[in-house]
């Protein structure tokens, strides 16, 4: 039987290591927690020279072709899922890569299938070979494979990550969704407000100019002047946003610029609580998966840091790494964390003290999810009423103010 290397805490943070029998790398690791341990890191002794053996593998000889926006997620999670179905049919990763490069369209995922095929055909194993491919495999998936591969549960893992990017994809759809409607419809709105302000209401101007032989009602004269701005400086409407983005992309170019803004993000109202609460579920739903396929508690917090894609989140989650490194357990570092609800950290606390961390990040990760998607239809129901209102408003604002003057005109030429 393999034999592992392990490194840990107990009870009360002292740091332990040993060796330890197993079948596999999540045999080791459940063995380790059974121990009263909580496991950092679980090796297995044995595997080092082949490893480093197969990462000097020749690289792939096809070049992948350029293509519009690189690999969708889509593509990547399909490819995922069909070749979890084939290693769960009893195929060797060989044959099923080559099966799916050649049912494949031509396409860049096609030529990244092929040259993948070509490395493991080389003697490379699957999670060297998609390794050299950064921009379509991140660390996570590479990572995940490669602890699938060590404790023989491929076909699992690739189960876990087909199940973990399709829910990620969808969160993200439903956030994205739900802020796009209401800036198409409000985008809109301005532009034809600006239409009318530029072309429409000078017209009214003259005519009222011609005919009034008095002063313009208060209303009147406000919607003039408003008029005249806009179309003084109307160049600044296209301008403006532009401009707007180009500073936003220039202070998200720096570490601090990308704190400061995903700090602002955070405390946004409505909008900051669903981008919180589902940094916290893809959180949760990454550390989960990883630690559930075998990676190492201090591997897979690294590479959550670099997937969360919140700063303030992953700042978090690198005081939680260098504790956990120094011996001390999860809850600390997250309780002083203002971005942690007390319940996900009590939740934590409890699956950390179970030995059962990886299943309640995952049950974590379902009740935010749920929270999310019920915000998200919140949001929708509060922007729609909102917008109508706030076109009314604008709508009604220049009705008012455009016809009340010829009504003063039609009572004077009714009194003549």
């Amino acid at each position: 039987m393999p034999l592992f290397f392990y490194e840990g805490v107990d009870r009360v943070g002292k740091k332990v290591q040993g060796d330890i029998e197993a079948a596999s790398v999540q045999e080791a690791t459940n063995k380790v927690r059974k121990l009263g341990f909580f496991p950092t890191s679980v090796k297995d002794k044995a595997s080092a020279p082949s490893q480093q053996s197969a990462a000097t593998a020749a690289p792939g000889k096809k070049k992948p072709r350029w293509s519009l926006g690189g690999v969708s997620q889509k593509q990547l999670t399909q490819f995922t899922v069909q070749l979890h179905t084939l290693q769960d049919a009893g195929l060797p990763i060989l044959r099923s890569l080559k099966i799916l490069a050649n049912q494949m369209k031509p396409s860049q995922m096609k030529d990244i299938v092929e040259n993948v095929t070509e490395d493991v055909e080389s003697g490379s194993t699957l999670s060297d070979a998609i390794s050299r491919h950064p921009k379509v495999f991140d660390r996570l998936y590479v990572n995940m494979v490669k602890a699938g591969e060590a404790g023989g549960v491929l076909d699992t893992v690739l189960s876990r990550l087909a199940v973990f990017m399709e829910k990620a994809q969808r969160l993200k759809q439903k956030v994205i969704g739900a802020l796009t409607y209401p800036a198409v419809v409000i985008t809109v709105a301005i532009l034809i407000v600006a239409v009318i302000m530029i072309k429409v209401v000078p017209q009214f101007k003259a005519i009222f100019q011609q005919t009034s032989g008095k002063g313009l009602p208060y209303i009147t004269q406000l919607l003039m002047d408003i008029s005249s701005t806009i179309a003084a400086v109307w160049f600044l409407i296209p301008v403006v946003p532009i401009g707007l983005y180009l500073i936003y992309l220039g202070v998200n170019q720096t570490p601090k610029g990308r704190l400061f803004l995903d700090r602002i993000k955070l405390r946004l109202p409505l909008v900051g609580i669903i981008i919180r609460k589902s940094s916290i579920a893809r959180f949760t739903r990454t550390l989960g998966t990883l630690l559930s396929s075998g990676v190492a508690i201090l591997d897979a917090l690294v590479i959550v840091r670099n997937a969360i894609g919140n700063e303030e989140i992953a700042l978090a989650v690198q005081n939680v790494h260098d504790s956990i490194r120094e011996g001390e357990s999860i809850v600390g570092p997250l309780s002083q964390s203002s971005v942690f609800d007390q319940m996900v950290i009590n939740m934590i606390e409890v699956g950390e003290e179970s030995g059962e961390l990886d299943k309640m990040l995952m049950k974590i990760a379902d009740n935010y999810e749920s929270e999310v998607d019920s915000l998200v239809g919140a949001l929708t129901s509060i922007l729609e009423p909102a917008i109508i209102v706030f076109l009314a408003v604008v709508v009604g604002f220049i009705v008012i103010a455009l016809f009340y003057p010829l009504v003063d005109l039609m009572k004077d030429l009714g009194a003549g």
